[in-house]
């Protein structure tokens, strides 16, 4: 008896182990990038970090719980501007502005979530599309603009390795980012593999039924937007630090449809999916630039018709398909040699 236990728990333990040394594999090869390419490139890539962790915090929203936001570059803008201030005006170090943007960030959230639920579906989407459209507007307002700049926005400077790291500014801005990004996805993970995660998933499926299971359905909405936002706004504190600079049209209403973009094209509802959907949106409008100086955002458009029409369940989804086929066919494989 304890034989047959053994060989049925080792096919079972095979997949984990691989997992993990697949992941570490790939984790080594992360953190060799920066001493593999240019300063320019480990910039991008550091970027690329930053929207990730951005598409997580829109997919917890849209992916799982079915709230659809055209306006998550307002809470991006508001992290970048409150990272911004404090160490512009404030002398606060980099570090300590990213908790302060997420609660920032999480308090509006849900507060904007509050009297959104009454809206659904593309109402909601309409009402968020506003909220990223006026949001340039309102930075740009006299009122506050001794502590945004106004229209000339605010220069910061980038931060030095601490400690006498033998790294210089962009490298260890990526080890920064790459270390708060790994914080916030493992928040993730375990926010929506627990009892909140379910919630989400019932209310974005069968809101009455969950609600007949005691859900509090107007609970969870709020309290995803405020999440989603946290996410957003710790994002848009890191992107302000590695780009050194904030200004009201650098949050135009295309950076929320961009990130939009790249949840769907990264993955609806997967976690995974928000690295993919940050590769596209970092790379892709680059090489169109690159294919044509003329008309690059119909190349964009190109891109994104191909992707759609080729992984119509995003790249994640692409590459869990094609894991499970070639799965089935090693599975199989023995039993038609034999």
């Amino acid at each position: 008896m304890t034989t047959e236990i053994a060989l049925s728990a080792a096919p079972a333990a095979r997949p984990a182990r691989s997992r993990l040394a697949g992941l570490a594999v790939l984790f080594i090869v992360v953190c060799a990038l920066p001493f593999l390419v240019s300063s320019y490139t480990t910039f991008q890539l550091t970027l690329v970090i930053v929207y990730s962790i951005v598409l997580l915090g829109l997919n917890i929203l849209t992916g799982y719980n079915g709230q659809i936001s055209l306006g998550h570059g307002a809470f991006y803008a508001i992290g970048a501007y409150v990272a911004a201030i404090l160490m512009d005006k404030y002398g606060v170090p980099y570090w300590a502005t990213i908790p302060v943007s997420g609660a920032l960030c999480l308090v509006v959230g849900f507060l904007f979530g509050l009297p959104a639920l009454r809206l659904e579906g593309l109402y909601l989407a309409l009402a968020t599309f506003a909220l990223g459209v006026s949001m340039p507007q309102l930075i740009k307002y006299k009122g506050i603009d001794t502590w945004t700049g106004g229209v000339q926005g605010i220069t910061i400077l980038k931060p030095d390795p601490p400690f006498g790291l033998p790294l210089n500014q962009d490298q260890w801005l990526f080890y920064f980012c790459l270390a708060v990004a790994a914080v916030m996805f493992w928040l993730g993970w375990n926010l929506l593999r627990g009892r909140v995660g379910r919630a989400l998933i019932a209310i974005r499926d069968q809101p009455i039924a969950a609600e007949a299971m005691g859900v509090n359905n107007a609970m969870y909405k709020s309290l995803a937007f405020g999440v989603s936002a946290m996410f957003t706004g710790v994002a848009g504190a890191l992107g302000a630090i590695a780009v050194q600079f904030v200004a009201p049209d650098s949050f135009s209403i295309f950076l929320s449809i961009s990130f939009l973009v790249g949840v769907v094209i990264g993955g609806i509802a997967s976690i995974s999916g928000a690295i993919w959907g940050a590769l596209f949106i970092q790379f892709v409008p680059n090489i169109a630039d690159q294919i044509s100086k003329a008309a690059p955002w119909a190349i964009y458009g190109v891109f994104l018709i191909g992707f759609m029409y080729v992984m119509p369940v995003g790249v994640a989804g692409a590459i869990r398909i094609f894991w499970a086929r070639m799965k089935r066919k090693a599975g199989s494989s023995p039993q038609r040699s034999g």
